[in-house]
């Protein structure tokens, strides 16, 4: 006998592609609630990061049909959205409660005032640290540290004899993994993308100083083969405590305070990204969102699903089984209302940094584009995994600074000139 849902749908089994982040991971055990609920079942597709984007793109672009719900982010959506490639979540239930989506994150999910994504969980970037070795090396991390200090004090943390690394940062090609980082931390110190006429500034001092001054500091403090260390990665490090300090997403706090995952989960401290006293921090803004390729025949029932795992009382599931402490943050303004979950040692530094970033004046002269880590830009995304590749050999030792600075410039124009920007 074939199961009708509440609502007088036919049962479906949706495809769903997601990355192999822990809160994804985490939403996956879960899941039979979502049948329970609604009697639709559910095949995930699970990728690490760069090959998800990878994979959703070529099938969205290409109208593959694979997925009938994508994780995607800020970047993508407005852009698939003016594409006519997803579809509209403008008529979600009251229950679902769309107005209770923080602004930052329904701004970055949207085109022309529509919400195309739902965010799963919302992120900024912030400073993570263990508070023994800080206070093993005699400093005091402030709310608000400057990269020198970050540098001063990953030479101070690190001990090579007991495999302890001062600092861990993302080295790893991919323009949402390694290029991401350092877009954030270039915001900083000055440098940006491209001029106001979509000029590439690769060949700027700000480029040079940002890229010279994480390697040195990588290399000093830094782990063997970060280069190919990414997100994952470096939360694996920090969990095992080989890292004196992390620079990431703020999602991963609930990770590494996590006593059944990390082993120095009960010495963490948080801080804000560092800045360079130019009045940009190099933290970024990002949501990792659920959202519908147009032509799916099952919208309905993906619908249902999206409100199912961006909703309240999935805030609310999750709490009761894991802790509030492991809740999908970022996303919601009556979560950070919440007295229990404002109990959560990071919960306001996480909002404090999400508050404090800035995609429409993203660095310290004028951009002629939106995002911090990423230029909301159609070609970004081909250009800036070529410029991480680039940046990747030089942490790798296979190149100079120099000589990864006039590669990117040089193929940044070149892409530009040919997409008709230049």
């Amino acid at each position: 006998m074939t199961l009708v849902t509440a609502g007088g749908a036919l049962a479906e089994t949706l495809t769903i592609a997601t990355v192999n982040n822990g809160d994804m991971i985490r939403m996956q055990g879960l899941t039979q609630d979502f049948t329970d609920r609604t009697g639709h079942t559910v095949e995930w597709v699970t990728l690490e990061e760069n090959v998800l984007r990878q994979r959703v793109t070529t099938d969205i672009a290409a109208k593959g049909g694979s997925f009938d719900i994508m994780t995607i982010g800020m970047y993508e959506t407005p852009i698939w959205a003016a594409n006519g490639w997803l579809v509209p979540l403008d008529d979600l239930s009251a229950e679902y409660d769309a107005d209770d989506i923080l602004p930052a994150m329904a701004n970055g999910l949207s085109h022309e005032g529509t919400l195309y994504a739902a965010p799963f969980y919302g992120e900024s970037s912030m400073l993570m640290y263990r508070t023994d070795l800080m206070e093993k090396a005699g400093l005091e991390m402030p709310k608000a540290p400057t990269w020198q200090f970050v540098k001063e004090a990953a030479a101070a943390m690190t001990d090579r004899d007991n495999d302890i690394n001062g600092i861990c940062l993302r080295g790893k090609a991919g323009w949402g993994e390694g290029g991401a980082f350092i877009t954030a931390m270039s915001n900083s110190f000055g440098a940006r993308w491209f001029d106001e006429d979509w000029n590439a500034q690769f060949d700027t001092q700000a480029w040079a100083d940002t890229l010279n001054f994480y390697v040195d500091m990588m290399t000093e403090s830094g782990p063997a083969g970060y280069a190919t260390n990414g997100f994952n990665e470096n939360l694996s490090l920090f969990q095992q405590g080989k890292c004196g300090m992390w620079i990431d997403a703020t999602v991963a706090a609930s990770f590494v305070t996590n006593p059944n995952e990390s082993t120095v989960a009960d010495k963490v401290g948080f801080a804000l990204a560092p800045d360079n006293g130019l009045g940009k921090r190099s933290n970024w803004l990002w949501a990792w969102a659920l959202a519908i390729p147009a032509g799916t025949q099952k919208e309905a029932a993906a619908k249902e699903f999206i409100e199912w795992a961006t909703s309240k009382s999935y805030i609310e599931l999750v709490a009761a089984k894991e802790g509030w402490a492991n809740v999908p943050p970022g996303t919601r303004t009556s979560l950070y209302e919440n007295p229990e979950y404002q109990s959560v040692p990071f919960a306001q530094m996480t909002l404090d940094s999400i508050l404090s970033a800035d995609p429409k004046n993203p660095t310290v002269d004028p951009v002629p584009y939106v995002g911090i880590q990423f230029a909301a830009i159609p070609e970004f995304a081909g250009i800036a995994t070529e410029v991480s590749q680039e940046f990747s050999a030089v942490y790798a030792g296979q190149q100079t600074v120099e000589e990864a600075l006039a590669k990117a410039q040089a193929l940044t124009n070149d892409a530009m000139e040919a997409a008709g920007y230049r």
